[in-house]
């Protein structure tokens, strides 16, 4: 037979045969048993030495692809021709990926889109982070890195910074904990995710608010629960109407994610004995609760929890810088030894380096210190957007009252499309959030806007929201009186 080759002189003659050759069988076009040229007139087709095509022949030979019979000839071997190629449309996809699939992750693509302004939620101010004083902390952990004995760390996290975080969560929301009942997470998601896999499966309930975090309920649905909105009104979670087969229940109670609203204490109180009663467990989402603007702070459910049904979750993404990825659960001690299994299986434990540096960086004050400056920031961004949105934008805009975080959310006073809203800013080089995603059901017209202070500057306010006004009032005219 003749057989084609293409060689490229420049490069390894031998690995160019043997790799065309595979490929050839691979594809079916020299088929199972099918007789190979001789070494000498295959060298004289391509122009190589004799030598070059039998050492090509042993090697495919030694691995498999061709099979000598001696006296006569080469032959390809059996069972190497790969399948055809299935087309995507006619492919089975496993049942598992066909579920994550179909779940919408609004906050998948980094960054903001490139405009000059924007109020992007659960962003902080990364300008005035104390990276010296951080620095410093990472090169005393490097030196005591070196000290540490070899093997793998403790899963739930360094017990230096599981006492530092006790400290600082005692102190700031009093929340009581043992270091033994802290576990050191890579980010507040990383926390969700594990109490998901510990506690939810394939059509297990989950009870979240709606609206409600996006990213905790794309994760539940992804691993199989099933996921059911309870509405928030202005006491927050309405209790009477959570389902009586949750296993567990999502919530944000100090400073509703995205509305803004505190839990009342009645409701916390009821929440509590709704647990109690049906063996669920409440995860406590606590994103952003160090920064307080007034009114009275009520406990936080942990605090408040007498049957240990709560699991704390807090961030340093909000007080550090998102990136460092720190976070932390506060674990009941019945369900820890679970939870330290389930770590383990998921990637063992948070890098030691990080966990010591951060434990430093506490220990010395640099937390605390960086928190206050910020707050006062925070607070001037916060008067400012709420003067302008109870302003010349009230004929518009609604802002929903809240006492903490960074962030405001406003309803829309006319119904207008979320999409168009939002395409018609790009244009005036400002990017806005609606609070359409958090919705499991979004509303027909644009449900509201969520108003991130934290990156902004200050002086971008003013800017931003005359841009805002210039969209708003193209398109809704009519209501400028």
């Amino acid at each position: 037979m003749e057989f084609h080759l293409s060689l490229d002189n420049s490069h390894d003659l031998t690995a160019q045969i043997v790799h065309q050759i595979r490929d050839a069988i691979q594809a079916g076009r020299l088929p199972a048993g099918q007789r190979m040229p001789p070494t000498r007139l295959l060298a004289g087709q391509v122009g190589v030495a004799r030598k070059t095509v039998t050492t090509a022949y042993e090697r495919l030979i030694a691995e498999g692809w061709l099979r000598a019979r001696v006296g006569d000839g080469t032959y390809v071997g059996d069972g190497l021709a790969r399948p055809p190629a299935i087309e995507p449309a006619a492919r089975i996809l496993p049942a598992g990926v066909r579920r994550w699939m179909a779940v919408d992750t609004p906050f998948l693509e980094p960054g903001g889109g490139g405009a000059r302004y924007g109020f992007r939620p659960g962003q902080a101010d990364t300008t005035r982070f104390p990276h010296d004083a951080w620095a410093r902390c990472v090169r005393a952990a490097l030196v005591s890195e070196r000290n540490r004995a070899p093997g793998p760390a403790e899963p739930a996290g360094e017990m230096v910074l599981r006492q530092a975080i006790s400290r600082h969560i005692a102190f700031t929301r009093g929340v009581l904990s043992a270091p033994t009942d802290i576990m050191v997470a890579n980010g507040a998601q990383q926390g969700i995710d594990l109490m998901a896999r510990l506690l939810l499966g394939p059509g297990a309930v989950v009870a979240m608010e709606e609206p409600g975090y996006p990213m905790a309920r794309a994760l539940f649905q992804g691993m199989g629960a099933r996921v059911v909105p309870v509405p928030v009104d202005a006491e927050g979670l309405v209790v009477d109407a959570l389902p009586q087969d949750a296993v567990m229940v999502y919530v944000t109670p100090s400073h509703q994610s995205p509305l803004g609203v505190p839990m009342s204490l009645a409701r916390r109180q009821a929440l509590l004995d709704w647990a109690t009663r049906r063996h669920a467990v409440i995860l406590e989402d606590d994103y952003d609760s160090e920064f307080r603007y007034g009114g009275q702070a009520l406990d936080a459910l942990q605090t408040m929890d007498r049957h240990d049904r709560v699991v704390y979750l807090g961030t340093f993404s909000k007080t550090l810088v998102a990136n460092l990825r720190g976070g932390y659960l506060v674990v009941p001690p019945w369900l820890m030894p679970a939870a330290r299994k389930v770590r383990h299986l998921m990637d063992w434990y948070t890098p030691t380096l990080t966990q010591q540096a951060l434990a430093r960086f506490m220990s010395e004050g640099h937390l605390l210190r960086h928190i206050r400056r910020s707050h006062v920031r925070h607070a001037q961004r916060r008067t400012r957007l709420l003067s302008r949105l109870g302003g010349d934008l009230a004929r518009w805009l609604e802002p929903l009252p809240a006492s903490a975080g960074f962030h405001l959310a406003a309803r829309l006073r006319v119904p207008l499309q979320a999409d168009m809203l939002v395409s018609l800013a790009r244009l005036a080089d400002l990017d806005l959030a609606t609070l359409d995603p958090f919705y499991a059901n979004p509303p027909e017209s644009c449900a509201g806007l969520l108003f991130g202070f934290g990156a902004i500057d200050l002086l971008d306010i003013d800017p931003a929201l005359d841009r805002l006004g210039m969209v708003l009032s193209g398109l809704a005219p009519d209501r400028s009186g």
